[in-house]
């Protein structure tokens, strides 16, 4: 054959579009590959197992003679991945390879070498850093069950290679914590393998906040609040140190602010831990009244079953329809499967620490070392007016309670002892009757038995026989008292003010929305109401804390709370609201 000959028919075979598109040929070049091989190395250069995995076509004849269809990416990776199930390879790859959603048709020939030739080693213990897109890739496999022996073997790998390849390229956390919890829920594993992962450990203190809501704050009554005005502590005292610890625990898990971080933990972790429970439950109780949500819901979203995708962000494939079924995580994380579809009962919101309730914590720390530590201050951040005034009043009542309880040390003088001895040995021959001395030992030789003492630390002589010193003694370090808490109260927080009719000037004037607002709550206009938030610009929620704000100095307290009929303001400050209106 003519070379005229030769280069026309290559000319042809190389103008054929199927040509171009077949997956055989690789459109990437390596600069490590010699561009002419023998004939014995093109013979080695692609295994026949290759060549059986990229016949796998996409598109299926229906076997009963219907209408055919085309696989879905997921489906036919499936598919070639139950192929190459057990198949190794000895080619390593030291290029590059980049894909979103990887699969093996994505991949060059020699790249597929290369992932088969490290996917060898990773089973027999060998992980070593690749391209990532090897590494999701063989997680893929992994959560299609390629590979594995059963659900609990596959959940196994799963972990067991995350937990080495994170070493490498930590990003992968995001998806791989989400795959591991999806594979447990998708075969019905034993919640228990689950129980340290971040999404359990979050959810479990939000369990624990709900319960101080729970159980530490008194059901409503149905009637509306009065403001408090006795001194009853927010949580029992002496105070149950099992459930504090919880509760600080779930506290510092939650809050961008770690109490546990604070100078003042290390040295007063007993009182810092009671003043944050205790304020946090204060809290709980101002939000179920002055809000429409409680704290939990306000600060991390409301619990709900919202449609759920399982092992997204992954290429999976299930050759079955899941059956019907519900998996509890945790108590408030279940999901529920019908008909196929997944739907997740939990909390939807934010996942992340609040930093609202850090705000919380931090001023708590901030107030109670102007008390304990003023040695070593906090810079002060402005805080709600009400919040101040809750955390001031569980200090004061705190310390109070704390200093009243103080154990009193008693110091008893043991240079005494030998005339103890002496009178009780004096008193007791006095009481005996005659046959008692005659058959008892001579009281004399029980007195010598009296250890004489040292004479260096001899009592006085002149006391009395019986006498006992018993002398309170000095702490060693200065301790909180009654006397010396009165002084420091005052600097915590001022007394309110009393209650009357006057008129008193708030210290932040109102704007017309938020007094047109007051107006009306006072006339139980409803419609006025709805107009004033309105023209407030601001949700009614916020209209509401801007007017407590602002009239703070009024009354010492907040005046408007929420009631099964939306926002009021609390009888017992109707007549100082009105006064200072008209004062206005």
């Amino acid at each position: 054959m003519a070379d005229q000959d030769i280069k026309m028919l290559i000319e042809r075979i190389m103008a054929e579009a199927r040509t171009h598109q077949s997956a055989r040929f690789s459109n990437e070049t390596y600069a490590d590959e010699p561009i002419l091989k023998t004939g014995r190395q093109m013979q080695n250069f692609l295994p026949d197992q290759y060549r059986k995995m990229r016949e796998i076509s996409r598109w299926q004849d229906d076997p009963k003679g219907g209408a055919g269809r085309w696989l879905s990416e997921a489906e036919l990776f499936y598919r070639q991945g139950l192929l190459m199930a057990g198949f190794e390879d000895d080619c390593p790859y030291n290029g590059t390879f980049k894909s979103y959603f990887p699969t093996y048709n994505a991949m060059s020939d020699r790249q597929l070498r290369g992932y088969f030739t490290w996917r060898a080693q990773v089973r027999r213990g060998t992980v070593e850093e690749t391209s990532t897109s090897f590494a999701f890739l063989y997680l893929y496999e992994l959560i299609c069950g390629i590979g594995v022996d059963n659900p609990l073997d596959g959940f196994n790998k799963i972990k067991a290679f995350w937990d080495v390849y994170r070493a490498f390229e930590p990003g992968i956390d995001r998806f791989a914590r989400v795959w591991l919890q999806d594979y447990a829920v998708f075969h019905g594993l034993d919640p228990k393998l689950l129980r340290d992962s971040k999404t359990v450990m979050f959810d479990n203190a939000l369990i624990e906040l709900r319960r101080a809501a729970r159980d530490l704050v008194p059901a409503p009554s149905g009637q509306t609040p009065k403001r408090r005005k006795t001194s009853e502590p927010t949580l029992p005292l002496p105070p149950d140190e099992v459930r504090e610890e919880r509760l600080m625990a779930a506290i510092n898990a939650l809050s961008t602010y770690n109490l546990s971080s604070s100078r003042l933990d290390r040295s007063h972790h007993r009182d810092l831990r009671h003043v944050a429970c205790a304020v946090y439950v204060r809290m709980v109780r101002y939000y179920d009244t002055h809000r429409k949500t409680g704290i939990v819901a306000s600060l991390f979203g409301e619990e709900t079953a919202m449609p759920y995708t399982m092992f997204a962000s992954a290429v999976f494939f299930a050759p079955e329809r899941h059956e019907d079924c519900e998996y509890r995580l945790d108590p408030i994380h279940i999901y529920r499967c019908q008909n196929g579809f997944w739907e997740c009962m939990r909390i939807h919101g934010s996942r992340q620490k609040s930093s609202k309730l850090g705000e919380m914590m931090r001023a708590c720390d901030q107030r109670l070392r102007l008390a304990l530590d003023p040695a070593h201050p906090l810079k002060e951040e402005k805080v709600p007016k009400y919040l101040a005034k809750i955390i001031d009043d569980e200090i004061v009542a705190w310390l109070s309670w704390d200093a009243a309880h103080q154990p009193v040390k008693i110091d008893i003088d043991l240079s005494q002892l030998g005339h103890i001895r002496s009178a009780a040995a004096q008193t007791r021959e006095a009481l005996l009757i005659d046959e008692e001395r005659e058959d008892g030992a001579p009281v004399e030789v029980e007195a010598t038995l009296i250890e004489q003492p040292n004479t260096e630390s001899a009592p006085d002589m002149t006391a009395e026989p019986g006498e006992m010193t018993i002398r309170q003694d000095e702490p060693d370090e200065p301790t909180v008292s009654t006397e010396e808490f009165g002084v420091v109260a005052p600097l915590l927080v001022s007394a309110p003010a009393p209650v009357t009719s006057a008129p008193i000037e708030a210290a932040n004037k109102l704007a017309p929305a938020a007094d047109a607002f007051l107006r009306a709550l006072l006339e139980q206009n409803v419609a006025q109401v709805t107009s004033a938030v309105a023209h407030s610009g601001q949700s009614e929620d916020m209209l509401v804390d801007t007017i407590n704000e602002a009239l703070f100095d009024l009354v010492g307290d907040t005046v408007i709370e929420f009631g099964a009929t939306g926002p009021q303001i609390i009888e017992d400050y109707e007549a100082d609201v009105r006064g200072y209106l008209d004062h206005e």
